[in-house]
């Protein structure tokens, strides 16, 4: 589930609540071009809380997908999130990579509230601490409920595709986060991409993740909000949530719904920075990314409202900061459009199966 692997060429597939992204990067003497970037937007409650409701209208939208980018690879790399993901940083006695590959079933039992049985699990030693001297080390243990897996596998089966990578939102978004930008070793970073459904919370310290959290909260709010306190339909909702005007609604009543649930949502940020001070020696966050589909909300404007309740720089991510592409193939203005939407499946098709 971690890091970037050597091998072939994969298709980064996020299946999101409110849309599927399809990605594909070719690898060139170090860096990275784009060439294939599709999305094909989801009906609502097709996917619920990371639970897939209708497996088919999923199906129909990535085949659409390779169908128009002509994308002709078969092997996909995804991710999960939500409820049926735990990530945990765990200390454990000092052992080597081996020695903890054969207890890591017995160490996860202490840790997971799911039955061990039930779960898949992965686990990655943290960089500086590989040597199997005396102590003890950090680990990141992550346990992914087998059904969620299995559900989220089979339908890309079903699409035509091989799942040869699942890894987990939070850390795709390191990936793409650490090809695109300059890590500082010292220095912690919060990644947070806000989805329709899902925000995760990934705080990296360099190339370390020291903090991972998805919590049920997004654009969906937003909107329900919206739909809820002006009487007006989804689209009409999801129009005022980007900042467009719709007749006869009043501006200010619209930024008063908004502000009320962007309030929940730097709650839930602070909670999670507050826990994060609370139990790290390493609690010096100088940066939010912010990417996902609520950073366009109010014209990018949540952004600033972030900023501001938080008392931290928060910056819109560009998962193609540092990624080529041929502009006769891919429109500029298009790419800076789905930027903030494209950093889950850049990550994922940085890994290599």
């Amino acid at each position: 589930m971690f890091g970037l692997g050597k091998g072939k060429q994969l298709i980064g597939l996020d299946i999101g609540t409110s849309a599927v992204k399809a990605i594909v990067l070719k690898e060139q003497y170090k860096n990275y071009q784009l060439q294939a970037l599709g999305m094909e937007p989801l009906p609502p409650e097709v996917i619920v809380d990371g639970s897939i409701m209708d497996s088919g209208v999923v199906v129909e939208a990535i085949q659409k997908i390779l169908s128009n980018q002509k994308i002709k690879l078969k092997n996909a790399a995804l991710s999960v999130s939500g409820h049926s993901v735990i990530v945990k940083r765990i200390t454990l006695p000092r052992m080597s990579q081996e020695e903890l590959s054969d207890s890591i079933h017995w160490e996860a039992e202490q840790y997971i509230p799911f039955d061990i049985e039930d779960v898949n699990i992965d686990f990655h030693i943290f960089d500086s601490q590989t040597d199997a001297s005396g102590g003890e080390m950090d680990v990141i243990l992550v346990a992914v409920k087998k059904d969620k897996v299995n559900d989220y596998t089979n339908l890309v089966r079903q699409a035509g595709l091989n799942p040869v990578v699942v890894d987990v939102d939070g850390f795709a978004l390191g990936n793409q986060y650490e090809i695109n930008y300059s890590l500082e070793p010292d220095q912690d970073i919060a990644l947070i991409d806000i989805g329709a459904g899902v925000m995760n919370i990934n705080i990296m310290h360099g190339k370390d993740h020291m903090l991972y959290r998805d919590i049920s909260i997004g654009g969906n709010q937003f909107t329900d909000a919206i739909q809820k306190e002006l009487n007006v339909s989804f689209d009409q909702a999801e129009q005022l949530k980007l900042g467009e005007t719709v007749e006869g609604i009043n501006p200010d009543s619209v930024n008063e719904i908004i502000n009320s649930v962007a309030e929940d949502i730097s709650h839930e940020i602070q909670r999670s920075f507050d826990y994060y001070k609370a139990t790290s020696s390493s609690n010096n966050i100088v940066r939010v990314v912010l990417t996902g589909g609520c950073s366009k909300v109010r014209g990018g404007g949540i952004a600033k409202f972030l900023s501001e309740r938080l008392g931290i720089e928060v910056l819109v991510g560009n998962p193609f900061n540092n990624i080529t592409y041929n502009e006769k193939k891919f429109d500029p203005v298009m790419i800076q459009e789905v930027a903030p939407l494209s950093a889950v499946a850049v990550g994922l098709a940085l890994r290599r199966g």
